[in-house]
């Protein structure tokens, strides 16, 4: 089990500073993101941080030029980075101390295979007494396993990349993006950029319940499981078409009270397995063309995906198609719709069924409420959602996809 122990403190040690310690292997082709001297099982180590490994080495001693004997390099151990669930910083307190105690270093909790079907957590401590030191490290560490979905970033700057980031900055690239507001019952709940109801939303209801594995082992489990589940949500769906003016929609609404069917609004209804709405495109790792590839960043639209109820293997076929270069939305239970405006009211209350049945905790979710995955973020709803787009409401640093001739004017109605 990695578990470092109390023993001699090693100082901190700048990035890009050299010292005396065997290289590690130049062959490695991964990206070094940091480098430094941690203690590690009370020995001095060289840890270098990967872009997908943690590795370190024994630092050896140096022995005088006439030394008739060298000692060998050390043995390099690695650990992988999907395989960290979560990090802290190690500090020692004592019941008289004020304040957060004496800084120890960085543990690292990790989650490791024991068999083919069992899994147990270990810990590796990275003991350093420097503040600064620790921080970089920690911050890193907390960058890497906020997962690799931002769908922001990545619709952005075509890639959630520090560097690619920066030089939109220093080269004062400004992008205006829409934005979306969540609301129920004329409360508002949040802002977001894109929203998932149904599959998605249990999926991430699962996956937050199994926040000690990777980001990575916790998606995918949850997907499995949420599909070894799957069923539909029995809802109705009122939205107002992109191209509809306010002035319009308030119009009709004056001319016949109560009645949305009467104006521009379009309803639909029926079982739903899963419902997105999407302001941006929402390029990320799991889907290189976007969950919603036809939309962007600023054209004053959303993208509404409805995929009906349908078996689980077309389901599963519908899903895999965001992986590749293939047309996600080419099925018969998939309807796409360009939008402004949307409600989303559930008709039914599977999710706590579902709760009882997986045996978790209902302060996870409450009673009468139902999962939403906004932005990446669990939300919870006891009632209708209503979105609205707020167009080019941000400005954000990012170059963006290309430009369309939409010349809608930016939202100004909050």
């Amino acid at each position: 089990m990695f578990r470092g122990k109390r023993g001699s403190r090693v100082g901190a040690l700048e990035e890009g500073t050299p010292f005396a310690s065997p290289q590690l292997p130049e062959a490695v082709p991964e990206r070094v993101l940091l480098r430094g001297i941690f203690e590690i099982q009370r020995e001095s180590c060289d840890v270098v941080l990967g872009q997908k490994t943690l590795r370190w080495r024994r630092i050896q001693p140096e022995l005088p030029a006439e030394g008739s004997k060298c000692h060998p390099p050390g043995r390099e151990e690695s650990i992988e980075l999907e395989g960290i669930f979560s990090v802290k910083l190690k500090r020692r307190c004592s019941v008289k101390q004020s304040g957060q105690g004496t800084l120890l270093g960085i543990t690292l909790f990790i989650c490791m295979k024991e068999q083919p079907n069992k899994l147990k957590d270990s810990t590796l401590d990275l003991i350093n007494l420097s503040e600064d030191h620790c921080d970089i490290w920690f911050r890193e560490f907390k960058k890497i396993l906020e997962g690799s979905t931002n769908v922001l970033a990545h619709s952005l700057c075509g890639i959630p990349h520090v560097v690619t980031s920066t030089m939109h900055i220093i080269m004062g690239h400004i992008q205006s993006v829409d934005v979306c507001s969540f609301s129920s019952a004329g409360k508002l709940l949040r802002f977001g950029f894109s929203a998932m109801f149904g599959f998605g939303g249990r999926t991430l209801a699962l996956a937050e319940k199994y926040r000690w594995m990777s980001p990575s082992q916790r998606r995918d489990f949850a997907v499995l499981k949420a599909l070894a589940k799957l069923q539909p949500e029995d809802c109705k769906i009122s939205f107002l078409p992109a191209g509809c003016s306010r002035d319009e929609q308030e119009r009709d609404a004056q001319q016949s009270p109560g009645s949305e069917s009467a104006g521009q609004w379009q309803t639909i209804q029926g079982q739903f397995l899963n419902i997105s709405i999407m302001a941006i495109p929402c390029l990320c790792s799991v889907a290189p063309r976007g969950f919603a590839p036809n939309t962007r960043l600023n054209n004053g639209s959303m993208a509404l995906i409805v995929v009906r109820n349908t078996t689980r293997q077309e389901f599963v076929k519908h899903l895999k198609r965001y992986s590749s270069i293939k047309n996600q939305f080419n099925f018969p239970f998939v309807e796409t719709y360009t939008i402004e405006e949307v409600k989303i009211h559930p008709k039914s209350h599977s999710s706590g069924q579902n709760q009882q049945e997986e045996g978790g905790d209902q302060a996870t979710l409450p009673e009468h409420t139902f999962p939403w995955n906004v932005d990446g973020d669990l939300m919870e709803a006891a009632s209708e959602v209503h979105i609205r787009l707020h167009p080019r409401l941000i400005r954000l640093y990012g170059g963006g996809l290309e430009e369309t001739n939409d010349s809608k004017v930016a939202c100004n109605c909050i």
